[in-house]
């Protein structure tokens, strides 16, 4: 609740309720000498209602359903587009700088959610624990700097919104979404699912044929 408070009153990317609560947690957790182990297992308590408010997010979209199906060949076609030029743009730059090859199969797959990203990762010769971090940190900074981007960019459509949020920024970003409206998270959670989808299919062959 102070996170959001504080978002609220003074809007930054620094004061995004996710960024500001990672950082709590970790102060909290040095300061009190918890190891990560202590940590995983009431960690362990929250992460199993991740599933029911997965599923939750079909009550907005049901609800939603109207705005979707109107708008669902621009919808689509956004989506595999971001799909698409995520992967090539990071395949690129880290190949300019002359990245190991495993990190860039690795960080390539950062903007789907953690579990397919690993199971992915196995399949293209990335390492699942630096996979897990890029995509966990992509999160982070989409859900930090989204906002204040599509602002600028005058990007104010929920569905836009939603959409950049589910497929750049998966659950993060969808929480974000979450938090600016009801149409925003109903259609960030259905693109973040397809984002998966896609590139749980286009990664094994389009990352290797990129990084060779």
């Amino acid at each position: 609740m102070w996170s959001l408070f504080l978002n609220k009153r003074y809007s930054s990317p620094f004061t995004n309720p996710v960024f500001v609560s990672t950082l709590l947690i970790i102060f909290v957790l040095v300061c009190s000498n918890i190891h990560y182990t202590e940590y995983q297992i009431t960690k362990d308590v929250l992460a199993f209602f991740l599933g029911p408010a997965t599923v939750a997010l079909a009550i907005p979209l049901y609800q939603n359903r109207e705005v979707l199906f109107r708008n669902i060949i621009p919808s689509f076609a956004g989506l595999l587009a971001g799909s698409l030029v995520s992967i090539m743009v990071t395949v690129f730059l880290l190949k300019s700088l002359h990245l190991s090859s495993e990190i860039i199969r690795s960080m390539s797959l950062k903007t789907i959610t953690t579990p397919i990203a690993i199971e992915v990762a196995s399949i293209i010769h990335g390492d699942g624990i630096l996979t897990a971090i890029f995509v966990i940190l992509t999160g982070m900074v989409g859900a930090m700097t989204g906002p204040w981007i599509m602002n600028k960019m005058k990007i104010y459509h929920p569905l836009s919104r939603g959409l950049a949020f589910g497929t750049q920024a998966h659950g993060i970003g969808t929480a974000q979404a979450a938090a600016e409206g009801e149409l925003q998270a109903a259609i960030a959670g259905v693109a973040m699912g397809l984002n998966g989808i896609f590139v749980s299919f286009l990664a094994p062959f389009v990352i290797p044929w990129l990084t060779k």
